[in-house]
């Protein structure tokens, strides 16, 4: 059955999950007349511990979903408030109490959260209702015939059951997940070289990593004493183990491994996953061992990291947002920011073709932007797996990423700069800078690693203790104006140039020989930049690590 009448949108978002939801809502919120229709395949209300991999959100997605977007209210009544990152030198061992540990001893200011992606998603779908979006359920797209006139309108045909409707639309965006309908249409499928695997499931209880051990001292290391609600990390060489809480009582754990150290096939069902475990993390498969029969799901997928020619365009009025577009790795949970950050592009590419400017040039700045943030990010994870069993340079990495991250580009989010060029434009130097410097100390970090003693001493390297990093993260919370926002990115600069240099005379001390790369040639005279004293900063951990076995 066809239905002949065709309707007229400003937008059609095809997929209806937490990219194209979170888009509907910051479409609408900018313009409330604006007529946007979400098809979501999927039937509404989705479950509870909806099977979907990345329920932890950083500060940049934690910000937009909670501030950007006005949805705090919920945030903070319906799901659960994350206990910053936590990580876990556990290899073969069940003395968690024992190893060692990063992680903070008490919140930092900036609030991040564990999301349970059925609640999140079934209240954006009412949200977005009540804000006038048209939110269809278990719609199919059909077909999308893109217009290449500048005044001529996109045809879309999609159904619901029996029924085929044609729509037609000035924007059209591909929200609909690793499917990516726009993406094989246009030929923009683009692979990385960053080759991991994941598998997941959903045990149907808490798992209180806090009661892995009696040790008084142990617990009280932390206030509140909750590190279940931390996202924790039980690392080893080339892999991961996540546990992350849900506020439907659920618990999410899952494997990321890179094939070279440990092939899929030997964790891709959950009785491989368990006996895994009872190799690799011993403690979590006794945590685990008797609660099989509350398992709600299980999945995996190969090689999920992907990059896209291109995710945005003017000249056509479409564009991809969530993993339609790129995909990094959960190890640091950025698919939220970049979520966050696409839909803002995105939103703002809008914003200038109702106003009647030309976007063209805009979109391809916005494309190069998004890939650039994307590229300096992907540089935090590739080749990186084999040294996360490495209670030594971990640690360092964690410090390092974390600067970086809240130094450049969260700076860049939170003072809602991503959409203004000149501001970007007049810091490219530091911009450009840092991106080099990142990759740089990334090659450091593994070559430190290659040499590096991998002593797992019982202490607790607190990052709430660093002053300079609980800060760095407080002033997320700044408002700044134009010549604040560029010394911020300055002064970031220089902190993070400070900070390569302890590294380097960390990674020397440890091995004199250890190959620094282009790393110190960085560290010299560079334009503005002052040179650095290598190693006299006392950046890393300048409080002394609390000793959990004493």
């Amino acid at each position: 059955m066809t239905d002949t009448a065709t309707d007229t949108f400003d937008a059609v978002i095809m997929g209806g999950g937490l990219a194209g939801l979170t888009l509907a809502l910051q479409l609408r919120q900018r313009f409330p007349d604006l007529r946007v229709l979400v098809l979501e395949r999927r039937a509404h209300p989705v479950p509870h511990a909806a099977h979907k991999v990345g329920e932890s959100s950083v500060e940049i997605g934690a910000h937009y979903f909670d501030t950007v977007l006005g949805l705090k209210a919920h945030m903070d009544e319906a799901q659960l408030r994350k206990f910053g990152f936590r990580f876990f030198f556990s290899e073969g061992r069940t003395d968690i109490d024992k190893v060692t540990e990063i992680g903070a001893s008490r919140y930092l200011s900036v609030p991040s959260y564990q999301i349970d992606r059925g609640i999140f998603e079934n209240f954006l779908a009412e949200e977005a209702t009540r804000r006038g979006v048209h939110f269809v359920d278990s719609a199919l797209v059909r077909r999308i015939d893109l217009a290449d006139d500048p005044h001529a309108l996109h045809d879309v045909e999609w159904t619901r059951g029996e029924q085929r409707h044609r729509i037609q639309a000035r924007w059209v965006i591909d929200a609909c997940g690793r499917a990516g309908m726009l993406k094989r249409k246009l030929g923009l499928v683009e692979t990385n070289a960053h080759d991991v695997n994941a598998v997941w499931f959903r045990i149907g209880e808490r798992i209180s990593i806090d009661e892995w051990s009696d040790d008084t001292a142990w617990r009280e290391r932390c206030d509140p004493q909750a590190r279940w609600l931390s996202t924790n990390h039980l690392v080893g060489a080339g892999y991961w183990a996540w546990l992350i809480p849900l506020a439907s009582g659920s618990h999410s754990v899952g494997i990321v491994a890179d094939p070279r150290l440990h092939p899929l096939d030997t964790i891709d069902t959950f009785d491989k996953a368990m006996d895994w475990f009872a190799i690799y993390q011993p403690r979590l498969h006794e945590a685990l061992h008797d609660k099989r029969h509350l398992l709600q799901d299980f999945a995996f997928l190969k090689h999920f990291s992907h990059g896209c020619k291109q995710v945005f365009s003017g000249r056509q009025r479409w564009a991809l947002t969530g993993e339609a577009g790129l995909f990094l790795d959960p190890f640091y949970s950025p698919g939220s920011d970049f979520i966050a950050i696409g839909n803002t592009y995105i939103t703002d590419l809008i914003a200038q073709d109702r106003a009647g400017r030309p976007i063209d040039k805009r979109a391809q700045l916005y494309d190069q932007l998004y890939h650039t943030f994307y590229e300096s990010t992907l540089a935090l994870y590739q080749d990186q797996y084999p040294l996360f069993g490495d209670p030594e340079v971990l640690p360092v990495k964690v410090i390092w990423d974390y600067a970086y991250y809240w130094g450049v580009l969260s700076q860049i989010f939170f003072q809602q700069r991503l959409t203004d060029l000149h501001a970007l434009g007049s810091l490219k130097n530091e911009l450009q800078h840092c991106q080099r410097l990142n990759v740089a100390v990334q090659v450091l970090l593994r070559q430190w690693s290659a040499a590096s003693r991998r002593d797992n001493p019982a202490v607790m390297l607190d990052q709430a203790a660093m002053p300079w990093f609980a800060e760095l993260n407080r002033s997320l919370r700044d408002t700044l104006d134009d010549a604040a926002f560029r010394a911020r990115i300055r002064a970031s600069t220089l902190q993070l140039r400070q900070l390569a240099g302890e590294i380097l005379a960390r990674a020397r001390a440890s091995d004199p020989e250890v190959d620094a790369g282009a790393l110190p040639a960085l560290l010299e005279q560079n334009g503005d930049f002052p040179q650095v004293v290598i190693g006299e900063s006392a950046m890393l951990f300048a409080a002394d690590p609390v000793d959990i076995a004493a």
